[in-house]
Protein backbone atom coordinates (compact mmCIF):
# COMPACT_ATOMS: atom_id res chain seq x y z
CA UNK A 1 0.00 0.00 0.00
CA UNK A 2 1.32 3.45 -0.82
CA UNK A 3 2.24 5.43 2.24
CA UNK A 4 2.88 9.15 2.48
CA UNK A 5 6.54 10.01 1.99
CA UNK A 6 6.34 13.50 3.41
CA UNK A 7 4.10 15.52 5.68
CA UNK A 8 2.39 17.25 2.73
CA UNK A 9 0.96 13.99 1.40
CA UNK A 10 -2.25 12.57 2.74
CA UNK A 11 -3.80 9.14 2.41
CA UNK A 12 -7.19 9.54 0.76
CA UNK A 13 -9.70 6.81 0.12
CA UNK A 14 -9.04 6.94 -3.59
CA UNK A 15 -5.26 6.90 -3.18
CA UNK A 16 -5.45 3.87 -0.89
CA UNK A 17 -7.61 1.98 -3.33
CA UNK A 18 -11.09 2.48 -1.96
CA UNK A 19 -14.00 4.22 -3.58
CA UNK A 20 -17.16 5.86 -2.36
CA UNK A 21 -19.48 3.28 -0.82
CA UNK A 22 -22.03 3.62 -3.64
CA UNK A 23 -19.45 2.76 -6.29
CA UNK A 24 -18.15 -0.35 -4.45
CA UNK A 25 -15.09 -0.35 -6.66
CA UNK A 26 -11.46 0.18 -5.72
CA UNK A 27 -9.15 2.60 -7.45
CA UNK A 28 -5.63 1.53 -6.53
CA UNK A 29 -2.64 3.62 -7.49
CA UNK A 30 -0.38 2.20 -10.18
CA UNK A 31 2.30 1.49 -7.56
CA UNK A 32 -0.16 -0.45 -5.39
CA UNK A 33 -1.47 -2.39 -8.38
CA UNK A 34 2.09 -3.28 -9.36
CA UNK A 35 2.91 -4.46 -5.84
CA UNK A 36 -0.24 -6.55 -5.53
CA UNK A 37 0.11 -7.96 -9.04
CA UNK A 38 3.74 -8.95 -8.43
CA UNK A 39 2.80 -10.73 -5.22
CA UNK A 40 -0.12 -12.51 -6.88
CA UNK A 41 2.04 -13.53 -9.84
CA UNK A 42 4.55 -15.04 -7.42
CA UNK A 43 1.72 -16.90 -5.65
CA UNK A 44 0.38 -18.10 -8.99
CA UNK A 45 3.82 -19.50 -9.78
CA UNK A 46 3.96 -21.23 -6.41
CA UNK A 47 0.58 -22.85 -7.08
CA UNK A 48 1.78 -24.11 -10.47
CA UNK A 49 4.84 -25.46 -8.68
CA UNK A 50 2.69 -27.37 -6.19
CA UNK A 51 0.66 -28.82 -9.04
CA UNK A 52 3.90 -30.00 -10.65
CA UNK A 53 5.08 -31.47 -7.35
CA UNK A 54 1.90 -33.50 -7.05
CA UNK A 55 2.19 -34.70 -10.66
CA UNK A 56 5.79 -35.80 -9.92
CA UNK A 57 4.79 -37.61 -6.72
CA UNK A 58 6.96 -35.37 -4.53
CA UNK A 59 6.97 -36.31 -0.84
CA UNK A 60 3.76 -35.07 0.84
CA UNK A 61 5.53 -33.11 3.57
CA UNK A 62 7.38 -31.06 0.95
CA UNK A 63 4.12 -30.29 -0.86
CA UNK A 64 2.44 -29.31 2.42
CA UNK A 65 5.30 -26.94 3.23
CA UNK A 66 4.80 -25.23 -0.13
CA UNK A 67 1.05 -24.98 0.50
CA UNK A 68 1.79 -23.34 3.84
CA UNK A 69 4.04 -20.80 2.11
CA UNK A 70 1.27 -20.02 -0.40
CA UNK A 71 -1.27 -19.49 2.37
CA UNK A 72 1.14 -17.16 4.15
CA UNK A 73 1.72 -15.18 0.96
CA UNK A 74 -2.04 -14.83 0.38
CA UNK A 75 -2.45 -13.65 3.95
CA UNK A 76 0.17 -11.00 3.25
CA UNK A 77 -1.81 -9.72 0.26
CA UNK A 78 -4.95 -9.65 2.39
CA UNK A 79 -3.18 -7.72 5.15
CA UNK A 80 -1.96 -5.11 2.67
CA UNK A 81 -5.46 -4.61 1.31
CA UNK A 82 -7.01 -4.54 4.79
CA UNK A 83 -4.49 -1.97 6.02
CA UNK A 84 -5.25 0.39 3.15
CA UNK A 85 -8.97 -0.15 3.54
CA UNK A 86 -8.89 0.66 7.25
CA UNK A 87 -6.60 3.69 6.88
CA UNK A 88 -8.74 5.26 4.21
CA UNK A 89 -12.15 3.85 3.35
CA UNK A 90 -13.20 2.98 6.88
CA UNK A 91 -11.95 6.25 8.35
CA UNK A 92 -13.57 8.30 5.57
CA UNK A 93 -16.91 6.56 5.99
CA UNK A 94 -16.88 6.96 9.78
CA UNK A 95 -16.00 10.64 9.43
CA UNK A 96 -18.92 11.07 7.02
CA UNK A 97 -21.25 9.52 9.62
CA UNK A 98 -21.57 6.06 8.06
CA UNK A 99 -21.03 3.79 11.06
CA UNK A 100 -22.33 0.70 9.22
CA UNK A 101 -18.80 0.36 7.91
CA UNK A 102 -17.81 -1.04 11.33
CA UNK A 103 -20.14 -4.02 10.89
CA UNK A 104 -18.86 -4.50 7.34
CA UNK A 105 -15.28 -4.43 8.60
CA UNK A 106 -16.02 -6.95 11.36
CA UNK A 107 -17.49 -9.38 8.82
CA UNK A 108 -14.41 -8.97 6.62
CA UNK A 109 -11.98 -9.47 9.51
CA UNK A 110 -13.86 -12.58 10.63
CA UNK A 111 -13.57 -14.01 7.11
CA UNK A 112 -9.84 -13.28 7.04
CA UNK A 113 -9.34 -14.99 10.40
CA UNK A 114 -10.91 -18.31 9.34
Amino acid sequence: MDTPTNSNETCTAEAAGCAHEDARKSHHSNKTKATLTARLNRIEGQIRGVKGMIEKDVYCDDVLNQISAIQSALNGVGKLLLEGHMKSCVIDRIQSGDHEVIDELLVTVNKLMK
